[in-house]
């Protein structure tokens, strides 16, 4: 499987990532989510169930502060590619502590004639 050298997929170390861990960490992040599934793919118009959804944004977090909305599909996290939960988890665990990173989102169309479109969200952890 050739990768561009821009994205680096998000691979368990040694089975240590679990849904569980992802969740909480999505969850420190700022964000509920869930992966694309069938149905998901469907009411949001994607061509593929793959990626995880947002639910719900909690305010005042990193994601909220830096424009991530509902609705929205991660697709990449610093250098990460995002495919399903256990990809976005180790992504977190690696970015988390760092003072910036970047997530890129797709977010689908809001309505008639307005199609969806990648957004680059800058994140800031403000540090004590």
């Amino acid at each position: 499987m050739s990768m561009s050298p821009t994205f680096i997929l998000a691979q368990t170390a040694n089975g240590e990532m679990t849904k569980e861990k992802a969740l909480m960490l999505a969850e420190k992040f700022g964000v509920d989510v869930g992966e694309v599934d069938q149905e998901i793919q469907e009411i949001l118009g994607l061509t593929k169930a793959e990626g995880v959804v947002v639910f719900a944004v909690i305010g005042g977090s990193p994601a909220e502060l830096s424009g991530i909305k509902v609705k929205a599909v991660i697709k990449e996290v610093d250098i990460y590619e995002i495919r399903n939960l256990l990809d976005l988890g180790n992504a977190l665990e690696k970015t988390l502590e760092t003072p910036n990173f970047t997530v890129a989102t797709y977010e689908p169309m809001t309505g008639v004639g307005v199609t969806g479109g990648l957004n680059f969200h800058f994140v800031r952890i403000l540090q004590d």
